[in-house]
């Protein structure tokens, strides 16, 4: 989306690590309207006939997640990334290392928002390695709900977690995929 492209290459940074910071945005600070363009495109490039749930996880893609929920019309659900005392009842877990915080996670939802017959769609604003969304995957798939596919704003294609989502057949559509981020810039995968 070139869109996307031209305002990553306009505003991000590159910090060590390979972070890419577009904070100002995407994940901090907001900007709505430009999440709503994102919303459109993402519906633009799925067939969510039936959809139920927006599905993400804590806590940056939350802002991406809920204004694709309410472009779709559906709720909006995030898996927590801690047990908190308002979960009540059964709960799905699924097990990920997270690359922003360097240590293994555990994904919970709470059972009641999720049931077989759902059909989903996984929203988050980044992708790098793939494990958070691997977990959610995870989470649906416990659920017994039909993943529709997974929706990313910004794709590091470079640490492969999108081409390993493809690769086990599940339809990831990412908005701008970063080939190279260095202190030169980004380079874009055409």
């Amino acid at each position: 989306m070139e869109l996307l492209e031209e305002r990553i290459r306009r505003e991000a940074r590159v910090l060590p690590g390979n972070i890419i910071k577009v904070d100002g945005f995407l994940n901090h600070r907001v900007d709505v309207a430009f999440m709503r363009e994102l919303a459109s495109e993402i519906r633009r490039r799925f067939s969510l006939d039936g959809l139920t749930a927006v599905l993400t996880v804590e806590a940056s893609g939350i802002a991406l997640a809920t204004v694709c929920a309410l472009e779709f019309g559906v709720p909006m659900i995030f898996a927590k990334k801690a047990k908190s005392d308002n979960i009540e009842g059964g709960l799905y877990q699924s097990e990920i290392f997270s690359y922003t915080y360097k240590k293994k996670v555990t994904l919970l939802m709470s059972a009641q928002w999720l049931k077989s017959g759902d059909k989903v769609l996984i929203v988050d604003d980044f992708l790098a390695n793939g494990e958070a969304l691997r977990g959610l995957v995870d989470i649906v798939n416990q659920a017994g709900a039909e993943l529709l596919g997974i929706g990313v704003a910004i794709e590091k294609g470079f640490q492969g977690g999108g081409d390993r989502l493809r690769s086990q057949g599940v339809n990831v559509q990412s908005l701008a995929i970063i080939e190279r981020a260095d202190e030169n810039g980004v380079v874009f995968r055409s």
